[in-house]
């Protein structure tokens, strides 16, 4: 699969911004597909590939598989990261999912990098958790890398869990390879160097560190893309009293089973006298001067 023009990735970073925005509104995703198609440009690829997965969706309820069938438009990463949103198992957030992709395609319309495109998908896969061994199978069909790069994130998934990722990328860092001359060692045998020295400067820095220091420090110096994360529920005025309500409820209903254990739950108590207001359906009698 070539990479696409770059008026293509604009439109995918607006149709999933866009769609991500609309459906945190409610708004069904059918209807959504519809409207947003007629927002797109006609002279990119992106309508028709719309067109397909509304079809899809409405034939199987999910999107990943159409977007799977489409792999001359779609990437195989990006058909990782909605197949992983629309998995009933996960706690990956199809709005989040949406998110991503939004990001990783606006950032691939400024002109993306090797480097700063495996940086996003591999923070993308680790800070959501969506699973290292088919997250980078998938990363390394992305036409982006070329075979050494392939050949790098392949080993990175063999090897993730026994060494670290800091330590990955410098050792395929150009300080690694300058400090391995430096010291007189011999550099024929080596593998291709894939990120610069500033890079390699930063992944050592952080070495046995957590890995998301390293790609904020990453983002920090050279300006790469930082991954969205999912917003925190905001605290409104009603929540707090709406809480303290719901546990009084609870703490009646447990007084009443405690009161059922020790043998029997007195009702008389929740009868109402004749002599109470309301008690006979009217107005209470009144009382004389």
């Amino acid at each position: 699969m070539p990479l696409l023009d770059r008026e293509e990735y604009i439109e995918q970073a607006y149709f999933f911004q866009s769609l991500a925005e609309r459906l945190e509104g409610g708004r069904a995703i059918q209807e959504l597909m519809v409207s947003l198609k007629e927002e797109i440009l006609s002279t990119t690829r992106l309508p028709l590939a719309i067109d397909f997965l509304v079809a899809e969706l409405k034939l199987r309820g999910a999107f990943a598989p159409a977007m799977r069938r489409l792999k001359h438009y779609f990437t195989a990463f990006q058909t990782f990261v909605i197949e992983e949103a629309e998995n009933e198992r996960s706690r990956f957030d199809f709005t989040i999912a949406a998110r991503v992709l939004e990001h990783e395609a606006r950032y691939r319309a400024q002109g993306a990098t090797p480097q700063g495109a495996f940086l996003y998908q591999f923070e993308a896969i680790a800070r959501n958790r969506l699973g290292y061994g088919r997250g980078l199978a998938a990363m390394a069909e992305d036409p982006i890398y070329d075979q050494p790069w392939r050949e790098f994130i392949l080993q990175a998934r063999s090897q993730l869990g026994l060494v670290d990722i800091s330590d990955l990328i410098y050792v395929r860092s150009q300080l690694y390879y300058d400090t391995q001359v430096q010291k007189g060692h011999s550099v024929e045998k080596l593998p291709p160097v894939l990120f610069s020295q500033k890079e390699g400067r930063i992944a050592l820095a952080n070495r046995r560190k957590d890995p998301l220091l390293l790609f904020a420090a990453l983002q920090r110096h050279l300006n790469y893309p930082r991954v969205p994360r999912p917003r925190r529920a905001q605290r409104t005025e009603e929540s707090l009293p709406a809480l303290v309500r719901r546990m009084e409820k609870l703490e009646a209903r447990i007084r009443l089973l405690e009161e059922e254990q020790r043998g029997g739950i007195d009702i008389t108590r929740f009868y109402v006298g004749p002599e109470s207001p309301g008690a006979g359906g009217g107005e209470p009698p009144p009382q004389e001067p």
